[in-house]
């Protein structure tokens, strides 16, 4: 198999009271592949987010990129290939910039994209490629709907072209309907751009959608992964199954 984009390899982490967060943490994302991390909150989750978004260094272990460690003076090139998708639309969003400021802002930040024009044609893309109509560009978050407004931060992820998309619950802070639009558009974001997708979320039926792989995070430690058929349909560990047996389900017809 070839080179993970991005792994995990043996990754500790603790906060300055010693508590550990995450313990011998080893998680690999190969290039094409949808991978979800799920657990309950606290299990861990945001910690190995911010240790593969650069923002924080592991205590043991290392993030690796393209099989080489993850060091500051990559972290530049990095930022060009991973994006992220936060989970509130609300806050994650400027509200004093127009639409089309915001979503060029990885252009401008890293520095790509070209010149003027080659940028503006560029967010005029990602807006279409997220189903937003034309004029939204010239407006302003507080005008649009909590599902358009997570289209905007989707847009903004894609603008630069990058290779792995990071969604921290995507869909969480969503409605039911638009959720399955979200779902949609982020299968069909990875299918038509050739992205690697890591989703973290709690929510399984969304897991079993987007995602080929599943690994299970319990209290800082991986306890299960592989393909999210076989995780999500035969568990072999008892925290994954007490995952699955809190899914809602609906009462049988009588």
């Amino acid at each position: 198999m070839t080179e993970p984009i991005l792994e995990a390899a043996a990754v500790g982490f603790a906060y300055r009271t010693g508590v550990p967060a995450l313990t011998d943490v080893s998680l690999a994302v190969h290039g094409g592949q949808s991978v979800a991390l799920v657990g309950e909150s606290g299990a861990g989750k945001t910690t190995l987010l911010r240790l593969l978004l650069g923002l924080a260094r592991p205590t043991s272990g290392e993030i690796r990129f393209d099989g080489g460690p993850l060091r500051r003076n990559r972290l530049r090139e990095y930022r060009r290939s991973v994006q992220t998708v936060f989970q509130d639309p609300y806050s994650s969003l400027d509200p004093r910039q127009r639409v089309d400021r915001i979503v060029a802002e990885p252009l401008h930040g890293l520095g790509v994209g070209g010149t003027a024009t080659a940028r503006a044609a560029r967010v005029t893309e990602a807006l279409d490629s997220v189903g937003l109509p034309a004029d939204a560009g010239s407006r302003y978050p507080h005008e649009f709907s909590g599902g358009q407004r997570q289209r905007i931060a989707i847009a903004r992820a894609i603008v630069c072209h990058p290779r792995v998309l990071l969604a921290d619950e995507p869909v969480s802070a969503l409605d039911l309907t638009t959720r399955v639009k979200i779902i949609d558009l982020l299968a069909d974001l990875c299918a038509t751009r050739d992205l690697t997708m890591l989703l973290v979320s709690h929510d399984l039926g969304v897991v079993a959608t987007l995602c080929a792989r599943t690994a299970v995070l319990e209290h800082g430690r991986i306890v299960e992964q592989g393909p999210t058929t076989g995780v999500l349909g035969a568990p072999s560990h008892p925290y994954t199954r007490k995952l699955l047996a809190g899914v809602p389900r609906l009462p049988a017809a009588g």
